[in-house]
């Protein structure tokens, strides 16, 4: 897992339980450049929402069952979906409801019936401001050299990991990484050289990890760090060769290694977390082994398993 910043077509999801007025709106919507998705209750709009996360919602307030407000309530207490930008629409045009919308931490509040141009502009506006906040949120995770997630974003998605293997009493391995001899390395060839040697190495990392989940970081320097979800010793062992044998066959020229080639050390780690450990202690030991390779001669890894308890 790497950040790569892309455009996509905005997504937008239209939720009201009159079919005719859901028909209105996406005669409309689709001239403009979205993608849209339509639900008649407000359950079937959470359901879509986590199925595949919108730019926008366009939300009816007054529907059976679940009310736009109810549906708005769960996904800002949400963390995973508090984000999405839900416009309220409603016949409803007194203050105390145009109030309640926007307290429950809607953005916009319109009226109907409305006007089609006027709904078209705020529209834009709306998902003008959500495409800059994501990029600015995007830009505050990723490591500005390697383009890869950052030391501050890897430790909250560790965070999610570790916790979700607890959940699932399930093993996490994670990986340190360091370029061996790199001041050397940047003493000869000068910063801007060794710049972009870190970034081929980014590359190279990225492309060597196969599973989705697994993530690769820049952890500081010349030091990376990767996660790797659902995989035991003997599964790390295995990426950890495999990187080790990518980085080498890039044949980076380093006559100060004595391979003549920029080669990488590794230490890994795996456990089975329990609710009394801290990620900590995984990160420590996995960095104890990335010396450990060290001593033994870089260009190399060491592991080690090792499950926490009382």
């Amino acid at each position: 897992m790497s950040i790569k910043m892309e455009f996509k077509q905005p997504t937008v999801l239209a939720v009201d339980d009159i079919p005719s007025n859901l028909d209105i709106l996406v005669a409309h919507l689709i001239e403009e450049d979205v993608e849209l998705m339509v639900a008649l209750s407000g359950e079937e709009a959470l359901a879509l929402v986590h199925q595949r996360r919108p730019d926008l919602i366009l939300l009816d307030i007054m529907m059976p069952g679940m009310d736009g407000y109810e549906v708005c309530r769960r996904l800002k207490q949400d963390p995973s979906t508090a984000d999405i930008p839900v416009v309220f629409l409603s016949a409803r045009d007194n203050e105390v409801d145009m109030e309640k919308g926007l307290s429950l931490g809607a953005i916009d509040y319109i009226n109907k019936p409305f006007s089609i141009p006027v709904l078209k502009a705020r529209l834009r506006n709306h998902l003008a401001l959500k495409q800059k906040g994501d990029k600015l949120a995007e830009l505050a995770c990723t490591d500005e050299l390697t383009s890869l997630m950052n030391r501050r974003h890897f430790n909250q998605v560790f965070r999610q990991e570790w916790l979700r293997a607890i959940r699932n009493k399930s093993q996490l391995s994670l990986l340190m990484i360091d370029v061996d001899h790199f001041k050397a390395y940047n003493d000869r060839f000068g910063h801007t050289q060794g710049d972009a040697c870190l970034q081929a190495i980014a590359r190279v990392l990225s492309m060597g990890l196969r599973d989705p989940a697994d993530a690769v970081a820049r952890f500081g320097g010349e030091e990376f760090v990767v996660l790797l979800p659902d995989t035991d010793r003997e599964g790390a062992a295995k990426v950890a060769e495999r990187l080790r044998r990518l980085v080498l066959a890039e044949a980076l020229p380093h006559p100060d290694s004595s391979g003549c080639f920029v080669s990488i050390s590794l230490g890994g780690a795996t456990c089975s977390p329990e609710q009394n450990m801290a990620e900590l202690a995984l990160l420590q030991q996995a960095d104890e082994q990335l010396y450990r390779a060290k001593r033994h001669g870089r260009n190399c890894y060491s592991m080690e398993h090792r499950t926490w308890q009382d």
